[in-house]
């Protein structure tokens, strides 16, 4: 199997092509400043993104059609909750809307404006679409097709985003085995992708960190056919396939 044998790639945006563990960990700093004020315990940045993932995965499985920065915003309130701090409801609202401030990893455009040159580009993403407008900006790329949980009524790894997503991109032409996703999360990407056949591309962001920071830990069996440390090492393999000019 090589890289150049699929005419689609399928993204995951958050983890994989924005850096979604800054900035998630940025926009809580005021509530974890409160926290510490409260109960005068410091909370490390492993445990702040552990505590999140498990009460943003919980939430999304009670409140699948929830649009992504009211789920946050909920998140929040939970956070708030769990860590003994009473915030506004501004406090809240803030934090779901901070998904267009969170980073780009340094190489997701670059990469991007290279694969784009070779592939069909398309996201599966679990937020809504005004968030994800402001994420574009950031990824300075035309998607061909964006397709997001606000769209589809789920969140993965719920399997409808992964029929929602197979069933789209047929109506365009496209068949399973011409699809790559390309995904930092084996919890919500790439465990689903296995079970619907699809091959996929690890973008292992955390290789040089313990934990699974802002995702739940994956199920067993969850596979992947390609593993890279960055997006920049997918594009450079990508390239070092392409015959001599």
């Amino acid at each position: 199997m090589k890289l150049s044998d699929f005419r689609v790639l399928t993204f995951d945006c958050y983890g994989t092509l924005i850096d979604w563990e800054s900035g998630i960990y940025t926009a809580l700093q005021p509530l974890l400043q409160q926290a510490v004020q409260t109960t005068g315990q410091t909370l490390s940045r492993d445990v702040t993104l552990e505590t999140f993932a498990r009460h943003e995965s919980a939430q999304e499985e009670e409140t699948p059609a929830m649009v992504y920065s009211e789920l946050l915003a909920t998140v929040h309130r939970r956070l708030a909750r769990a860590w003994s701090v009473t915030l506004d409801e501004a406090d809240h609202a803030r934090f779901g809307a901070s998904v267009p401030d969170w980073p780009a990893f340094p190489d997701s455009a670059d990469a991007l404006a290279y694969l784009k040159q070779h592939y069909q580009l398309v996201i599966l993403s679990n937020v809504d679409r005004e968030s994800f407008k402001g994420s574009n900006r950031r990824l300075s790329v035309e998607f061909d097709a964006i397709y997001t949980a606000q769209d589809v009524g789920s969140y993965k790894p719920d399997s409808r985003n992964f029929e929602y997503l197979l069933a789209h991109l047929a109506q365009r032409g496209v068949a399973r085995g011409e699809i790559l996703h390309t995904a930092q999360s084996l919890f919500h990407d790439h465990a689903p992708a296995k079970r619907f056949g699809l091959a996929s591309a690890w973008i292992d962001r955390r290789h040089d960190k313990q934990g699974w920071g802002a995702t739940m830990a994956p199920p067993e069996g969850a596979g992947y056919d390609f593993r890279f440390p960055s997006m920049a090492a997918f594009a450079a393999a990508h390239k070092a396939e392409q015959p001599p000019a």
